[in-house]
Parts: structure tokens; C-alpha cells; sequence
């Protein structure tokens, strides 16, 4: 019997061994999409405690003690931070399966050195320790970058924000590069004039114009992606349900537009018209000045009312959405492509059932000369665990090409998350170690150890067009 998370963790065949330890292990991470916050970097924060390094904002953690039945008041309230961590270390038993169970022990390892089981009788222990080493330089958040070589990070940012923190990250001298990522969301809310109207105010300001009309608008938001693009960003990013489609005029959407700045809602067709309209225009900016598009389709969000009125939305009361993706997906890839102004794109599903739409739907959009132009992205939130990524995996290499794929990423507020990295590349390295060893793939070790590299490092590093820290 082996022991629980051994050396060769995931690693069940001889090939698969050696691809990990000489190939993938030692690539840098390129973490081109998190959530982590640009002020905690620009600060080089030091945590206080394990609690809010581990605990605060993490809803995977939420979402897994309000199971075991822990009251909402000693997760996200205000009990003591030591009570909250006696309670997530007491729940960690009922855990196993969950990847919870395996990221929360990977970090003990990786960021304390820490080789105990996560339990009631060992809690005390793990908390003086791990509070002793966070005390260190080593996990300040700048330490916490260095030391698991993390050339690359895109953070997640409004098109209104200020941008100062990356402004004085790009003036610290930190080793990794982090860029902000263009994430125009309120732009969408016509249906929600008391939430677009102000977000529009703000746009206005920080583009240093005024905003009368649809066309000032969209020349705004043209204005702060110049921004975001001038302090290095080359991604853009929309959270959505589907993509809308529904062939909207300039004029059609100038007349939505104007009705919502009037204070009236639109109604779900008009906000589909918009929203395709929006959807257009921004894939051309993107295009224009050589950016890579996210599309992450197929969350339901905000399903508990009670605890979105508790705790606003990113509470952990989100899930898998069954929403009818292919058709409307198509038909905006399609005619951004036939106007010849279809940015690289990552396309992002949540419902495992669209991994086969997906994985085909790149293929239709390939091509002009760029390797892996339109990416089938990463396992993303509930299927970022082991089976999910499997069927990622899978689903991509029999109906594209593996060795282009721009591997994982976090997706995650908490920069204890980058064991994650190391999670999908064990996963990738035992998937191909056992095709070798089956005999289903050649026993090639220089090309094999050149696509895993690809794959962890080097595609991404390609793709994106972004400089990246030296390690």
C-alpha cells in the first residue's frame, strides 16, 4: 500500500515518472488567468495568519464546509479566524474525493513544508507553523511568486479600473510580469439601469470624456482597452451564461442603449441584441491590436438569493448551467471570421456535455498561419479537478492537437493555488506515460518531453505575446 500522496502521485507508469520530473516539474508557471487582487501584489502582502492566506474568499472551501454543516456565521463571519480554521481542519476528513482533499495537503507541502494530515488533533501544529513561515519574506505575495516561478500573471480587472496597482507593481522590480485583463462585464447590464448608468459615469471618467451617446460609448471602452493594452495587457475575458446572438444595427443598439441611460430596462430580446451588438465590437478591438479573447460560457450563477442579499455575488452559490451553447457560438465566431477580424480566442465550458462542441468548434476556426489560434481551454472551476481535466484532455486530443494546447491555470483568488499547476501536470504526464506504455503513442522521449513542455510552458508563452519573468 503507498503511502497517501507519494513522490510519484498520479504518476502510475515508469514514462510517465520521468516526463514529470525532467519536463514538467521544472517549467515556470504562465498563469494567464486568476483572479488573484492587483493590491495585494502592489502591497507585497504579508498575511496575517493561515486563515486569510487559506480561508477568506475561497468559496471552493465555502461551498464545502456549508455541506458539512458548519453555520454560514463561521465561514464568512465574524468568528475568530483561529475558530474558522479549527472548523475547516475538523471537516477535512469528510473531504476525501473532493480535490479539496488533495490542493489543501499539496499546499501544506509546497508552501509550509508541512507533512501531517489536516485534522482536529494536528490543527494546533499546522497553525503555529504555518504562521511561522508566513511571517517570512518566502510567503509575502511577491515570495509566493518567486518561489513557484510564476513568469506570468493576468489578473482579472473592470474596464474601469484605475490601473494604479499594476502601474506600481510594473515599478517594484518583482521578477514575474503581471498584467491586468480587460473584463468589460457592466457594459452588458442594460437590463439593470441602476447598475449600468453609474458604470458608465465611471467609464467616462477614467477614459477623460463624456458619454452622450452609444458611439461615445463604444469609444470609450475602445479607449480604455488602449489603456489596459498600453501598460501591457493582451487578453480580454467575458463571463457569460451563452454567447447572445441575435444581429443587432448600430442604430438598434444606439436606441437600447439610449433607453437604459433614460432608466428603463431592457427587455431580454433587446438585451440580446445588445449584447451580440457589444459582443462584435469587441472582438474587433480585440483583433485590432492582437489580443487573445476568453469566452467562459455556462455558469448559473448566484442561485441562493438568501446568501447572494448576505454576501453579494462570488459567495459560492454558483453551479453548472444547461444552457444551449453551439449554435449562437458559432454564428460569432463565424462572422468575426469572415470579416477577417477574429482574435485568438479561448473557449471555456462549465457543462462537461459541451466538451465535444467545443473541442469540434475550434477546429471550424483554425488556420492563417498560427499554430492552436482558437484553444479549447482548461478543465475551468467545477471541472478543474482530476476526471474533469481527463475529459478535457481527452476531448482535445481526439479531436485536435494536444502539443498546441496553452495548458492550465489557476482561475482561483488565493495565491496558495498554484499546486494546481502541478495537479494538471501530473495528471498530463500520467495520461501520456500510460498511452507510451500501453503502446498507443511512440516511445519518443524528445518529442514527447518537448510537447510537455509546450504544453506547460511554452505554447502559452507563444500564444499571448507577453513578456514574462526570467526563473
Amino acid at each position: 500500500m503507498k503511502p497517501f500522496l507519494p513522490e510519484d502521485f498520479l504518476l502510475t507508469t515508469e514514462t510517465a515518472r520521468r516526463l514529470y520530473i525532467e519536463h514538467a516539474a521544472p517549467q515556470p508557471i504562465f498563469d494567464y488567468h486568476c483572479h488573484l487582487p492587483p493590491a495585494e501584489i502592489a502591497s507585497n502582502r504579508q498575511f496575517e495568519n493561515l486563515t486569510r492566506i487559506w480561508l477568506w474568499g475561497d468559496h471552493y472551501k465555502w461551498r464545502a464546509l456549508r455541506t458539512n454543516g458548519i453555520p454560514e456565521n463561521s465561514i464568512t463571519g465574524d468568528v475568530p479566524d483561529y475558530e474558522k480554521f479549527l472548523l475547516f481542519a475538523k471537516s477535512m476528513q469528510h473531504m476525501v474525493r473532493n480535490p479539496l482533499h488533495h490542493w489543501s495537503h499539496l499546499e501544506l507541502r509546497r508552501y509550509f513544508g508541512i507533512d501531517l494530515l489536516i485534522n482536529e488533533a494536528n490543527a494546533p501544529q499546522i497553525w503555529e507553523q504555518a504562521n511561522a513561515k508566513l511571517a517570512t519574506p518566502e510567503l509575502t505575495t511577491h515570495g509566493i511568486l518567486n518561489k513557484f516561478k510564476v513568469a506570468v500573471v493576468c489578473t482579472t480587472d473592470d474596464a474601469i479600473d484605475s490601473l494604479e496597482h499594476h502601474h506600481a507593481i510594473a515599478k517594484s522590480g518583482i521578477k514575474t510580469r503581471v498584467f491586468p485583463t480587460f473584463r468589460p462585464d457592466k457594459a452588458f447590464v442594460v437590463d439593470q439601469p441602476a447598475v449600468f448608468n453609474p458604470w458608465v459615469e465611471k467609464l467616462a471618467e477614467r477614459a477623460g470624456t463624456t458619454i452622450s451617446k452609444f458611439s461615445d460609448f463604444l469609444a470609450a471602452l475602445d479607449s480604455r482597452h488602449a489603456a489596459f493594452h498600453a501598460i501591457g495587457a493582451r487578453v480580454s475575458d467575458h463571463g457569460l451564461e451563452y454567447m447572445p446572438w441575435e444581429p443587432c444595427s448600430e442604430a438598434d443598439a444606439a436606441a437600447i442603449f439610449d433607453q437604459a441611460r433614460a432608466g428603463k430596462a431592457a427587455t431580454a430580446q433587446q438585451w440580446t441584441r445588445f449584447a451580440t451588438h457589444l459582443m462584435l465590437f469587441l472582438g474587433r478591438i480585440d483583433a485590432k491590436r492582437g489580443w487573445t479573447k476568453q469566452l467562459h460560457l455556462g455558469a448559473l450563477r448566484n442561485n441562493n438569493s438568501r446568501l447572494l442579499k448576505l454576501l453579494g455575488a462570488d459567495a459560492g452559490v454558483d453551479s453548472i448551467g444547461d444552457f444551449s451553447q453551439a449554435k449562437n457560438l458559432s454564428r460569432y465566431l463565424d462572422t468575426l471570421d469572415a470579416e477577417g477580424q477574429l482574435p485568438k480566442t479561448i473557449l471555456y465550458n462549465l457543462n462537461p456535455a459541451d466538451n465535444y462542441p467545443f473541442a469540434t468548434m475550434i477546429g471550424n476556426f483554425q488556420g492563417e498561419g498560427q499554430p492552436g489560434k482558437i484553444q479549447f481551454g482548461s478543465g475551468w472551476w467545477f471541472l478543474d479537478q482530476k476526471e474533469g481535466m481527463e475529459w478535457q484532455l481527452n476531448a482535445l486530443s481526439q479531436l485536435g492537437l494536444l502539443h498546441r494546447f496553452v495548458g492550465m491555470l489557476t482561475d482561483s483568488r488565493s495565491f496558495l493555488s498554484y499546486v494546481r499547476h502541478e495537479y494538471f501536470r501530473r495528471i498530463l504526464c500520467g495520461m501520456i506515460g500510460n498511452d507510451v506504455e500501453n503502446g498507443a503513442i511512440p516511445n519518443d522521449p524528445k518529442a514527447l518531453g518537448t510537447m510537455v513542455e509546450d504544453i506547460c510552458f511554452g505554447n502559452a508563452s507563444r500564444h499571448f505575446g507577453l513578456e514574462y519573468g526570467k526563473f
